[in-house]
């Protein structure tokens, strides 16, 4: 399954980059990097699972 989101933040800074992480049952099963746009594409197994998108917000402070 391919699961697409896009990611805006309030502040209106860029999230170009930002590493994140796609969690089954609070594990990582899949990696994406956001776009100049934000978008962010997981390929991931089907199933029924609690899914959430973890995101590493350091680049916003280092970047």
């Amino acid at each position: 399954m391919t699961i697409k989101l896009k990611l805006e933040l309030a502040s209106g800074e860029s999230i170009k980059g930002a590493p994140l992480e796609l969690l089954a049952d609070g594990v990582p099963v899949a990696r994406a990097v956001a776009d100049e746009n934000g978008n962010a594409r997981f390929d991931a197994k089907t199933g029924s699972r609690e899914l959430r998108v973890r995101v590493d917000r350091s680049i916003l402070i280092n970047g």
